[in-house]
């Protein structure tokens, strides 16, 4: 997951989000920040924040969001070199 903030002095929010996903292209990203207030600034990253306009926990849920939607939906795993215990019924 990155968190970033939009505005920084030497390379902006959306270029760091763009140089990440270059390596990772799944990485959820979240870009936030106290001056712009609308999400076309932001628009190489998943999620927008305005920053003070968000509570901690919508901030929360929003990284729980972008996080569960790039790491898809659970599966079913089994642990390696645990044997399956089978259960005898008596009558």
């Amino acid at each position: 997951m990155l968190l970033s903030d939009l505005i920084m002095p030497q390379m902006d929010g959306n270029e760091l989000v763009r140089r990440a996903k270059q390596l990772h292209p799944f990485l959820p990203a979240l870009l936030v920040s106290g001056t712009v207030s609308s999400f076309d600034r932001a628009a190489a990253a998943d999620a927008f924040l305005p920053k003070g306009a968000s509570t901690p926990a919508e901030l929360l849920d929003r990284i729980r969001i972008l996080v569960a939607r790039k790491r898809g939906p659970k599966k079913q795993v089994q642990a390696v070199g645990v044997p399956q215990m089978q259960v005898a019924v008596a009558s």
